[in-house]
């Protein structure tokens, strides 16, 4: 190379080839000195064994050549080559290689050569020999070996190298390119469903009857039931006004309530239900007046009377007349919806109990009033649906602000003149379930709701609140039935949602059926017979708390109340002050108190004689006695029942011997003069001046 200036001075020259060679000979000793110092560490750690270790090492470095001689020619070759060439390179670099060099070349190749000639580094650590055991001679794996699970997997696939992953799904198989075929596919979907059906229990497993508890209400009818959504509260209310609350945390295995009330005083109870937050319950009483009390049972508010004498039913600020049902709007808490007997159905707003927030009056067939019997709303709180006694359902749509004209209308739902006792959304909000009083449970499509989607027939009803619900899975209908005249139990009747067949029937024995209840949360049903009794049932293994925190609670112990009475004690020296008296018998006591009247609470001995002091006496001792002597044992009087002959059977008397009047005017006027009679007044002279007619 020659610089770029003008002078002629000769550059210095660079061999890269020598420097390339010092640098990979510098790798070397310092990769020679790491495994040396890995190998004296070794050495170290195993103790005695050091010497047997470095003599194989050496042994190693000296058969490396030999054996490489003796192997193949192809590693002569090689290697002579090599010497070949770094012997020229090391000439052109101007330095000749010691035996020194090539000895620690050749002790390089020892350490990073094996026998086969595929290893390269430092040798492995014992661990890694023992796992490997005879796989390192093949060279066909490399890293670490696999684990037991994938050799299981993989089976005898794996010694013909075909496969890399995991093992094929079922559906696959070998030379398959792209997803299985339609019939591949088709089985295999045939035997996941049956696997699946297998798995899923029968509608009539997942009932939680197992284990039954019985709450004493009273002794009339349960006609209303309602629990919390957090299922910690059961309040239930009869026929005999009372509502009582149920705490299954506080109670125990007595089942005792620690709460009961009269709402609404001398009115039956209704309906009660929660709010979608708990916090309030909805009171619906044989008044006219709903009723808003908290959990405690304390009042919130109460829903204003309307004027009775308003023929317009929309122009009073409330009911009118006996309310018949109720609910809660699911998605606006303080919102609640109610029918009456007055023809109207009410929206109200707990914030304003003064005035309904909306009015709906069903209309009959020529426009006639008739009378909701249940109503409620859609799971959505879209739609308000009213069952009259028409047999009739109508809906309205809660987005309108007026609610003349109605949503969806059936006429011929149920039989006319029946009432209709319930009505309930399905969970999806596409079904609704209506239980009549002319014994039929009818599922709607609201889709269609011209006909019944499903209908069941003998289903007895006599109480006016009979229910109806949907499972939790919304696969099932559950409705309860009375119990007929003369029979032997009411039940409570499961029907297949889509099919409508009975699934499974819960016998009461000696009542009727009249409210249910199953809670999605707590997976327990609720059920209010008509002796006055709640039963809950659950099942240990499918339920949660609920019933089961109060049974395996012992019974509360009652505190006995200790009192200590007065001992007598006995002091035969004590001054005669304070000496007591010895007890004696009362016998004599007792005698002497009876003869005083007034101690012994003598009563009135019977009077003899005349009455005295307001007591009638003579006659008899008591007031019929006395009326029986005195009125219906005397004589009859002929006069009694001609009074007019009565007073003239005096008048001769009176003529011949005047004593009253005749005696006083016997001499100044002894003819009597009468006032003559006056003639009688047109009644048109009493009338106004101004009211008289003008002549001319």
């Amino acid at each position: 190379m020659y610089l770029s200036s003008g002078s002629s001075k000769k550059a210095r020259t660079f061999d890269l080839e020598a420097i390339l060679h010092e640098t990979i000979k510098t790798a070397k000793e310092r990769s020679q000195s790491t495994a040396a110092e890995h190998a004296d560490d070794e050495v170290a750690s195993e103790g005695k064994k050091r010497p047997s270790l470095q003599k194989s090492r050496n042994n190693e470095t000296s058969s490396s050549g030999s054996s490489n001689d003796s192997d193949s020619s192809d590693s002569d070759d090689s290697g002579s080559s090599s010497d070949e060439q770094e012997n020229h390179t090391e000439q052109q670099a101007g330095r000749k290689i010691s035996p020194r060099d090539k000895t620690k070349v050749s002790s390089i190749k020892s350490v990073y050569v094996t026998d086969s000639g595929g290893e390269i580094g430092p040798p492995l650590p014992p661990g890694y020999e023992k796992a490997l055991g005879n796989k390192r001679d093949s060279g066909g794996e490399i890293g670490p070996p696999l684990p037991p699970g994938y050799e299981k997997a993989l089976g005898n696939k794996s010694d013909s190298g075909g496969e890399i992953g995991p093992p094929l799904p079922p559906g696959y198989e070998e030379g398959m390119i792209g997803p299985p075929s339609a019939a591949a596919s088709g089985d295999a979907a045939s035997e996941t469903e049956s696997s699946n059906e297998e798995d899923e229990e029968s509608p009539q497993d997942k009932i939680p009857d197992s284990h039954e508890i019985v709450l004493d209400h009273g002794s009339k009818a349960v006609s209303a039931l309602g629990l919390d959504p957090s299922g910690a509260r059961l309040v239930t209310g009869s026929l005999d006004y009372d509502v009582k609350f149920w705490d299954f945390a506080g109670m125990d295995a007595s089942l005792q309530s620690f709460r009961t009330l009269r709402p609404c005083e001398s009115h039956q109870i209704k309906a009660l239900e929660y709010s979608t937050t708990g916090d309030v319950i909805l009171v619906i009483s044989g008044s006219a007046q709903a009723k808003v009390i908290d959990r405690d049972g304390f009042e919130k508010c109460e829903c204003v009377k309307g004027d009775q004498y308003l023929v317009d039913p929309a122009s009073t600020k409330g009911h009118t007349g006996m309310l018949n049902a109720g609910c809660w709007n699911p998605k606006v808490r303080e919102e609640f919806m109610t029918c009456s007997i007055d023809g109207t159905v009410r929206i109200w707003d707990i914030n304003t109990p003064h005035k309904h927030k909306g009015i709906m009056k069903p209309k009959g067939t020529g426009g006639r009033r008739v009378i909701p019997t249940a109503c409620a709303y859609s799971i959505d709180g879209r739609y308000m649906a009213a069952a009259c006694q028409d047999g009739s359902i109508q809906l309205w749509d809660h987005n309108k602000h007026t609610f003349v004209n109605v949503a969806m209308h059936n006429k011929n739902a149920h039989v006319n003149g029946t009432d209709t006792s319930c009505l309930r959304y399905s969970y999806d909000g596409r079904l609704l379930a209506s239980r009549g009083g002319d014994g039929t449970l009818k599922l709607w499509d609201l889709r269609n709701f011209r006909q019944p989607l499903q209908q069941a027939n003998d289903l007895l009803n006599i109480y006016p609140m009979t229910d109806c619900v949907f499972s939790p899975d919304d696969r099932m209908i559950i409705t309860a039935v009375s119990m007929d005249k003369g029979g032997e139990y009411g039940k409570v009747v499961f029907f297949d949602r889509e099919t409508f067949n009975t699934v499974y029937e819960m016998k009461i024995q000696g009542t009727s059926a009249v409210r249910c209840l199953w809670h999605p949360k707590l997976n327990q049903m609720v059920l209010g017979c008509g002796d006055g009794q709640v039963h809950l049932y659950y099942d240990p293994k499918k339920s949660h708390r609920g019933a089961m925190l109060c049974v395996v609670r012992k019974k509360h112990k009652e505190k006995q109340t200790e009192m200590v009475l007065a001992e007598h004690i006995i002091t035969p020296y004590a001054l005669p002050m304070f000496r007591e008296s010895r007890p004696t018998s009362t016998r004599k006591q007792e005698e002497k108190l009876r003869k005083d009247p007034v101690k012994s609470h003598r009563p009135d001995l019977p009077v003899h004689g005349p009455g005295t002091g307001g007591r009638v006496g003579a006659r008899g001792a008591t007031l019929s006695q006395y009326v029986a002597q005195s009125i219906a044992a005397r004589k009859p009087d002929p006069y009694e029942k001609d009074p007019r002959g009565a007073i003239l059977r005096h008048a001769k008397e009176a003529a011949e011997n005047p004593y009253w009047v005749d005696t006083a005017y016997k001499k100044t006027q002894p003819v009597p003069v009468f006032q003559p009679p006056e003639p009688e007044k047109d009644d048109k002279d009493d009338e106004p001046v101004w009211k008289k007619q003008k002549i001319g």
